[in-house]
C-alpha cells in the first residue's frame, strides 16, 4: 500500500510540476529535482536507492526510441558528420581529459578509474536538452543537440565498461576500439531489422489501440537482443526509432500515428518526471555516505564544480573549430549554388547531369538526387551556424539521467565509489540547475528574435505543391460535376494564393474544401459551366472518396518533397498533421 501511495503521489507531483513550471519560469525537470531533494530531506522518508539497471534497461530505451521517432531524418542526415563528432570524438576526448584531471585531484584514484568517471559525466542527455526546444532556437541547433544526445550514450557506456575493465588491467586500446565498433555496428543492424519489421507488422494491424501497444514493445525488442549479444541496446533502440519515424507516414494510418503520438507523450512525461524525482530522492543517501567515508560533501562539491567547469571548457574548445569548419562549408555551398544558378540560366537543364542512355527511372533518380543536393545547399545557407549558435550548443550540453544511471553501475569494490557517484550526481544536478536555469536568458541575449514572416514564402510554396498534387488527382475525372467542383477548388486556391487575399478568399476556400465533409443526403451539384441543363445530384460518398484520394496524393507529394529536402521539417510535419486530421474527420463522418 505504501508503494502504491508513493506511486500516486509521484504521478501527481509530475503532473503538477509540468503544469506549474511554465508559470514559474522554471523548466519542469529542474523543479522535479528540487521536489525530490526536498522530499528526500524529510526525516520520515527512508533512504532511497534504485537499481541502475532499471534506468539503463527499462527507462532509457523507450525515452530514446520516442525521441528518435520524432527526430527529423533529413536534418539528421545533413549534419551527421557534426553529430557523430559530438557523439563520439567529443565523448572520448572529454573522458580522457577528465580522467587525467580526476587522477591528479583525487589521490590513489588511478587513471582508469578517472577515465571511468570522465565517461560517466561526458554524455549529454536527451531529456535535459528538451529544455532547448521551447526557446525558439534554430531548428538546426535543436536537431544537432537531439542527434548528439541520442548517440553519445553508446560511446560513453562502451568507454565506461572498458575503463572498469582497465581498473583490473585487463584491457587494451585495440580491445576498446574493437568493442566500440562491434557494439555500434551490431546494434545498428538489429535496430534496422526491428524498425523495418515494426512498420510492416503494424501496417497490417487495424486497431489503433493494439497498434500502440505493439509500439510500446519496440524499444525493448531492439535493446534486449542487442544487449544479449554484447552490443549497445540504446543504439539499437535509437536506430529502430529513426527507421520507424522515417517510414511512419508511408506505412501507418493517420489514426495509428495520432494514437502513437498521444500515448508516447504520456509515457515520456511519466518516465522523464520519475527519473528527475529519483535523482533528487537518491541524493540524500549518497551525501550521508560521502560524509561518513570521505573528507566531506563540500570537498566533493568542489571537485564536482571543477569537473563541470572542465566539461564546459572542453566542449567549447571542441565546438569552436567545429562550427568554424561548418561556416567554411557554408561558404563553399554558396559558391556551388551560384555556379548552379548561372549554369541553369545560361543552359537550362544542363546543370543536371543525366546520361543520354539512362532509363526514365534512372534519370528521375538522378534528378531527385540533384534536387536533394540543391536543397541541402539551401539549408546550409538558410540555417547558418555562427558564434551565437555555437554558444547555445556549448551551454545546452547538459548532463542528466544517463550520467546518474551510469554512475551507479560502478562495481561495489571500485575505489572511492561513493565519492565518484556523488561527484557524478552533483555534476548532473549542477548542470541542470546552472546551465538549464540560465539557458532561457542566454538564448534571449545572444539570439535575435526570429522573424515570423521568415517561413511565409515556404508556406506558400508548400501550399502550391499540395494544390498541384490534388488537381493532378482529379484531372482525369470524366464526371462533369466532379470537374466542376475541381474548377471551383482551383479558383478558390488561386484567390487564396494572391497577395493580400482576405477573409473572403479563406471563406470560399473553406466552403469548397469542406464540401466533401457533409454527410447529408445528395444535394444539387454545382452547375457545370456551359451545361446548366445537366444539373445532377452529387453522391456524397463519391465526393468523399475523391477527397481521400486527393489527400493520399498530397501526402505522397509531401513525402517526395521530404526525401528531396525541399522544405523544413517543421513545415512538412505541420502539413502532414493537417492532412491526417482532415482524413480522420472524413473517415469518422463516413461511419456516422
Amino acid at each position: 500500500m505504501d508503494l502504491l501511495l508513493a506511486g500516486v503521489l509521484a504521478l501527481l507531483a509530475i503532473a503538477a510540476a509540468t503544469a506549474f513550471a511554465p508559470k514559474l519560469g522554471v523548466a519542469a525537470p529542474l523543479l522535479l529535482v528540487l521536489v525530490g531533494l526536498g522530499v528526500g530531506l524529510l526525516p520520515v522518508v527512508p533512504a532511497f536507492e534504485i537499481d541502475p539497471e532499471w534506468i539503463l534497461a527499462g527507462v532509457l530505451p523507450p525515452l530514446l526510441y520516442s525521441a528518435a521517432v520524432s527526430m527529423p531524418a533529413m536534418e539528421f542526415r545533413r549534419d551527421f558528420g557534426a553529430i557523430s563528432g559530438l557523439s563520439v570524438v567529443l565523448v572520448v576526448v572529454t573522458s580522457v581529459l577528465l580522467g587525467l584531471l580526476f587522477a591528479w585531484l583525487i589521490p590513489d584514484l588511478g587513471i582508469p578509474a578517472g577515465i571511468a568517471l570522465g565517461a560517466i559525466v561526458s554524455p549529454t542527455d536527451a531529456v535535459a536538452t528538451s529544455i532547448v526546444k521551447r526557446l525558439g532556437v534554430s531548428p538546426r541547433v535543436v536537431a544537432m543537440l537531439d542527434g548528439e544526445s541520442l548517440l553519445n550514450d553508446a560511446s560513453a557506456l562502451v568507454l565506461l565498461r572498458s575503463a572498469i575493465a582497465g581498473i583490473a588491467a585487463t584491457v587494451s586500446l585495440w580491445s576498446v576500439a574493437g568493442s566500440f565498433v562491434y557494439s555500434v555496428v551490431l546494434a545498428a543492424v538489429i535496430g534496422i531489422v526491428i524498425g523495418w519489421l515494426n512498420l510492416r507488422l503494424r501496417a497490417r494491424v487495424m486497431n489503433p489501440t493494439v497498434n500502440t501497444v505493439i509500439s510500446f514493445t519496440m524499444p525493448f525488442l531492439a535493446s534486449i537482443p542487442a544487449e544479449h549479444f554484447g552490443a549497445s541496446g540504446l543504439v539499437a533502440a535509437v536506430v529502430a526509432g529513426l527507421i520507424t519515424g522515417r517510414g511512419a507516414a508511408k506505412f501507418l494510418s493517420p489514426q495509428h500515428r495520432l494514437s502513437d503520438a498521444q500515448n508516447w507523450r504520456t509515457v515520456e512525461l511519466v518516465l522523464e518526471g520519475a527519473v528527475f524525482l529519483i535523482m533528487g530522492l537518491e541524493l540524500t543517501a549518497i551525501v550521508d555516505d560521502v560524509e561518513t567515508a570521505h573528507s566531506g560533501a563540500w570537498h566533493a562539491a568542489g571537485l564536482a564544480a571543477i569537473a563541470l567547469a572542465a566539461t564546459i571548457l572542453i566542449r567549447a574548445a571542441y565546438v569552436a573549430p567545429l562550427f568554424a569548419g561548418l561556416a567554411r562549408r557554408a561558404r563553399r555551398a554558396e559558391a556551388v549554388r551560384e555556379f548552379i544558378r548561372t549554369k541553369q540560366q545560361t543552359h537550362p537543364g544542363a546543370a543536371i547531369p543525366v546520361h543520354p542512355k539512362a532509363s526514365p527511372a534512372q534519370a528521375e533518380r538522378v534528378r531527385s538526387m540533384f534536387r536533394r543536393r540543391v536543397a541541402d545547399i539551401d539549408y546550409y545557407l538558410d540555417e547558418r551556424l555562427g558564434w551565437r549558435e555555437g554558444t547555445i550548443v556549448v551551454w545546452a550540453g547538459m548532463r542528466g539521467v544517463v550520467t546518474l544511471a551510469a554512475a551507479q553501475t560502478l562495481p561495489s569494490d571500485t575505489p572511492n565509489r561513493s565519492l565518484l557517484v556523488f561527484i557524478a550526481f552533483l555534476v548532473a544536478i549542477g548542470s541542470l540547475l546552472i546551465q538549464g536555469g540560465t539557458l532561457p536568458w542566454l538564448v534571449r541575449w545572444v539570439m535575435p528574435a526570429r522573424d515570423p514572416e521568415d517561413g511565409a514564402a515556404e508556406r506558400r510554396e508548400l501550399r502550391r505543391l499540395l494544390q498541384s498534387a490534388a488537381m493532378a488527382e482529379v484531372a482525369g475525372s470524366e464526371d462533369p460535376a466532379i470537374r466542376a467542383m475541381a474548377e471551383r477548388m482551383r479558383a478558390a486556391w488561386q484567390l487564396s494564393n494572391q497577395e493580400g487575399a482576405g477573409d473572403d478568399a479563406d471563406e470560399e476556400l473553406a466552403e469548397v474544401e469542406g464540401a466533401d465533409a457533409s454527410a447529408e443526403p445528395a444535394t444539387p451539384a454545382v452547375p457545370v459551366p456551359g451545361e446548366a441543363e445537366q444539373r445532377r445530384l452529387v453522391d456524397p460518398e463519391r465526393v468523399r472518396q475523391l477527397r481521400l484520394r486527393m489527400i493520399r496524393a498530397q501526402r505522397d507529394a509531401l513525402l517526395d518533397a521530404r526525401d528531396e529536402g525541399r522544405f523544413s521539417a517543421a513545415a512538412l510535419s505541420a502539413a502532414l498533421e493537417d492532412l491526417d486530421a482532415e482524413q480522420i474527420s472524413i473517415e469518422l463522418k463516413a461511419i456516422e
